[in-house]
């Protein structure tokens, strides 16, 4: 199969092994999948991956024990645990010591044209929700568990920093629980996408905002936690969204002297992600900077590394044209 790898360069594979199916796995044809900050990040070395990169997709599951499933699209979370230790048993199996991470961490991903994953890792997709926003359940599911992790009332100030891709939809998630919500971004095109929506937008380098209860870093910066400190009120929460494959080095005094409260938000929901995005009460079509065949697939990667480009796709679909 045709598949974009990572050994130490990146590659379009012409002839990449098809994965099979393991025990109570999906085969799936994937039909369109997504460039994330975090496979950018991986070309430059975080993690350590070499294989099949992508985890952001939807596809038709072509093979499984689930005969309902089959012909079937769907997406499907990340994460596979090992199903036995602790944290597998209390239903933390994103934690697991010895998971795999689709297209991170020990298992090949979904920029490919078949994957596979454990049937109960995948989420069948509403028929009224096209490919190119179902695409999407993945990076929504990860902006909406901070609500699952963070308390927010509508007198919270919230404060956004980055407007990435991530960023933009973790500000649309939180925009309906807080009244004091600003975002902080450097590209006016991408910010206007938000002021659009009714959302109060910074431009960085203006003016600072003033300090806020809650800070979401989406900068996907080494130096975001460091902004995100000088711009957190006392006894407040940080919530660090960014993964970088370049450490800094920082002084973290003003976390204790302001007791400020510091969480590491991953993964998240999918079902709630799939009936914001087929209710359309989060937005995606507008960050889709471009569609490509995986015959181009270098070159799709070249785009999503530019700066300042938001969501590049991936298709497999045979038909497509550029």
């Amino acid at each position: 199969m045709r598949a974009m790898v990572f050994d130490g360069a990146l590659r379009l594979a012409a002839d990449y092994p098809r994965p099979s199916p393991g025990h109570n796995e999906a085969s799936i044809r994937v039909g369109l999948a997504g460039i994330c900050n975090t496979d950018l990040e991986i070309v430059k070395g975080y993690m350590g991956f070499k294989g099949v990169l992508g985890h952001e997709f939807v596809g038709v599951v072509e093979e499984c024990r689930d005969p309902d499933l089959v012909g079937q699209r769907v997406v499907g979370e990340i994460n596979v645990g090992c199903g036995a230790c602790p944290y597998c048993s209390r239903g933390l199996s994103r934690h697991c010591p010895d998971r795999s991470v689709l297209g991170i961490l020990g298992r090949d991903g979904a920029l490919a044209e078949y994957v596979t994953l454990p049937i109960e890792n995948l989420h069948p997709v509403p028929k009224s929700l096209p490919d190119e926003e179902a695409v999407f359940a993945e990076p929504l599911a990860a902006a909406l568990e901070i609500r699952e992790q963070v308390n927010i009332s509508p007198s919270d100030s919230v404060l956004v920093l980055g407007d990435g891709k991530l960023g933009l939809l973790v500000a649309q998630v939180l925009a309906p629980l807080s009244r004091k919500l600003r975002v902080v971004g450097k590209h006016r095109s991408s910010l206007a996408i938000l002021s659009q929506r009714g959302i109060e937008t910074c431009l960085a380098g203006d003016s600072p905002p003033e300090r806020a209860d809650i800070v979401v870093d989406c900068t996907g910066s080494p130096s975001g936690l460091e902004a995100a400190m000088r711009l957190t009120k006392p006894k407040g929460t940080i919530v660090l969204k960014s993964t970088v494959a370049t450490g800094a080095s920082l002084n973290l005094a003003p976390l204790v002297v302001d007791e400020i409260t510091v969480v590491g938000s991953r993964c998240g929901p999918f079902r709630p992600a799939l009936d914001a995005l087929d209710k359309k009460t989060v937005g995606v079509r507008p960050l889709i900077a471009g569609i490509y065949p995986i015959s181009d697939g270098l070159r799709a990667f070249e785009h999503a590394a530019q700066h300042g480009t938001l969501k590049v796709l991936i298709s497999f679909h045979a038909n497509l044209t550029q």
